[in-house]
């Protein structure tokens, strides 16, 4: 937000408490009210959207509460705000490089989300967990993400949408992450081969990039900034070849 008001912007922030909207995301009635409200704050147009609101795993917290604040929160409100994004606009979604160093996440979780059953999908984050909900949210975020920004809602109406997967960044987040008996041990194993935490700056800087007409050709990218875990984690998985046989096999078959 202060990268961009420094460069001339106005800056609508919503948030739980102390913000320009004050909305619950994680509830379909405070999600309508904050695109009720962003509405009528701009004037009923916006240059560009960044959807950061999110909560991370715990021990302590229920996976429902993640499944409606990271995944449908963030969903609901690009789809509530994009007919306010006029052809030129950028939307930046905020997932996360847990979608690929992080194991063992729902598919069944995931594709919940995708199928936008917000009933269905906090069901199954609660059995799961918030530890593996906070991937799964993630992951089907930069699904979606894929999935929307190249139909005629989006890249078909001069409208961006892409999203960035940050890793460890130095924010109040992952300090309360660090302080968790069961959860600091699991963080302080993720290696980071530039050898330390990102700075929330450096995400902003990115995302800042994103909204810009410098960022023009990119559509549907998922950008990962998390100092090198992913590549060194998952070296050879992507970039992966295209094998078009088992999508016409999987043509075929539906």
């Amino acid at each position: 937000m202060t990268k961009l008001e420094a460069s001339g912007h106005r800056v609508i922030g919503i948030d739980v408490q102390q913000a320009d909207i004050v909305a619950d995301l994680g509830t379909p009635l405070g999600r309508d009210a904050a695109i009720g409200a962003i509405t009528e704050g701009c004037g009923g147009s916006l240059a560009g959207v960044i959807t950061c609101a999110g909560l991370a795993g715990a021990p302590s917290r229920v996976g429902s509460l993640l499944a409606s604040v990271n995944y449908f929160g963030t969903v609901d409100l690009l789809i509530g705000l994009r007919p306010l994004l006029a052809g030129g606009g950028s939307a930046v979604a905020i997932s996360s490089n847990s979608t690929t160093v992080q194991p063992a996440i729902p598919p069944a979780l995931v594709a919940a989300f995708l199928a936008h059953d917000e009933d269905g999908a906090r069901d199954l984050a609660d059995e799961a967990g918030s530890m593996v909900t906070y991937p799964a949210s993630k992951l089907a975020l930069a699904h979606w993400v894929r999935g929307q920004a190249t139909g005629s809602d989006w890249a078909g109406a001069g409208i961006r949408l892409n999203a960035i997967a940050p890793g460890m960044i130095e924010t109040p987040m992952v300090t309360s992450m660090r302080d968790d008996p069961e959860v600091g041990p699991l963080l302080a194993m993720l290696p980071i081969p530039i050898g330390r935490a990102g700075r929330p700056e450096e995400i902003a800087a990115l995302a800042a990039f994103l909204l810009g007409p410098d960022a023009g050709y990119f559509c549907g990218s998922v950008l990962f900034c998390d100092g090198g875990s992913d590549a060194l984690l998952r070296t050879t998985d992507w970039p992966a070849a295209w094998d078009i046989s088992v999508r016409e096999l999987g043509s075929q078959l539906s």
